[in-house]
């Protein structure tokens, strides 16, 4: 509950659903705390007639405030609380976020001349004019594999359209999201290390493989275990004309030939940091985790993206998670390069030799 121009404005950050009221909304949410009969209500409210009594309470409960006992949503709801109970109402963030209206693509250039024409956007660097400043010597000139690889990532969106083997696939999913070794905590044993760091080494992010254009496996979905590096399906078919509603519109996922859904469990996080702040370091996970693909993803010679417009509630129910103990975050993606050939083809790294023209503007 908040005000907003003036009243009181109520609402469910689980379904995303509001409206806005007169204080005696808060009197008949306060009454139906625990379960109640409605004809209670009418008993308690004699100044109000049982026909408008009767109204808000139907009014409220087309609006998801109130839950009919024993219901579906009254279930999903017990859940939402003992799951996250802990985080609750600070963390509420994550599901008031959850399916947002995105700008279409066709639209975006208007949008963001309008926003110019408003006014112009932040500098990207602060300046302290008043302070001294020191330059810095200039940076070490190598050209080993990771520096290459960390110079060479960008976002792509263009695709040759080549099949991506499943040996380029198994090495991008272990080296992102596989377990690589061990880390012996004194109080909880044995830990799971990773190539991305993780709050506490809980590492509540999962993925699942959207198999569009893989040789040697079968399109579909696929659960990825990095604790056995093994492949389940989840489902089967070809999901690219799906992809393209998942992704809110962005035609550049669908081209893909393979196209990672990645998920956070949060219990796995939960357990042991009870405070809402913890939400911030799943956040972050994911961070790490979309950066590591795309540089694993370049080293392998892939062209590689991410987003976080994404369409949760339709993948979720894709994946057949529930979306509370277990959410969307993020979507990447990979493809071969536009016009060339790379090792990658036969299941080996490579990488994009850079034009002169591209070596001489940096990009």
């Amino acid at each position: 509950m908040h005000w907003r121009d003036g009243r009181p404005a109520f609402e469910n950050y689980l379904t995303r659903r509001f409206f806005s009221s007169d204080p005696l909304a808060v009197s008949i949410l306060t009454f139906f705390d625990d379960w109640q009969r409605v004809d209670d209500l009418v008993r308690v409210m004699p100044e109000y007639s049982p026909s408008s009594v009767r109204r808000t309470v139907a009014l409220l409960a087309q609006h998801t405030f109130l839950l009919r006992e024993g219901s579906p949503e009254a279930k999903q709801d017990e859940s939402l609380t003992k799951t996250w109970k802990t985080w609750l109402p600070q963390a509420g963030f994550h599901f008031a976020t959850k399916d947002t209206p995105f700008i279409p693509q066709k639209k975006w250039p208007d949008v963001a001349r309008g926003f110019l024409a408003e006014s112009q956007p932040p500098p990207f660097a602060k300046k302290y004019p008043t302070h001294a400043r020191r330059r810095l010597p200039a940076p070490a000139a190598t050209r080993d594999a990771f520096t290459r690889a960390l110079l060479g990532r960008k976002t792509n969106r263009d695709f040759s359209g080549q099949p991506i083997p499943l040996e380029t696939i198994s090495t991008l999913l272990y080296y992102t999201w596989g377990v690589t070794g061990q880390v012996m905590s004194p109080t909880f044993g044995p830990l799971p290390h990773k190539t991305s760091p993780s709050g506490g080494a809980r590492h509540p992010g999962e993925v699942y493989l959207v198999a569009l254009d893989v040789k040697g496996l079968a399109r579909g979905i696929y659960y990825y275990n990095g604790h056995r590096h093994t492949l389940s399906q989840v489902r089967r078919g070809n999901f690219r004309s799906q992809l393209l509603a998942y992704s809110v519109g962005q035609t550049h996922v669908p081209k893909a030939a393979a196209v990672f859904l990645m998920t956070a469990f949060f219990p796995r996080s939960m357990w042991k940091y009870r405070s809402p702040r913890a939400y911030r370091v799943v956040t972050l996970d994911a961070g790490h985790l979309g950066q590591t693909f795309c540089l694993v993803a370049t080293w392998l010679g892939l062209a590689p993206f991410t987003t976080a417009a994404l369409h949760d509630t339709a993948i979720e129910n894709a994946l057949g998670i529930d979306g509370i103990s277990e959410s969307v975050l993020y979507l990447a993606g990979v493809g071969m390069p536009p016009r060339i050939a790379t090792a990658a083809s036969r299941g080996g790294a490579s990488r994009r030799r850079p034009s002169r023209r591209s070596r001489q503007s940096g990009r």
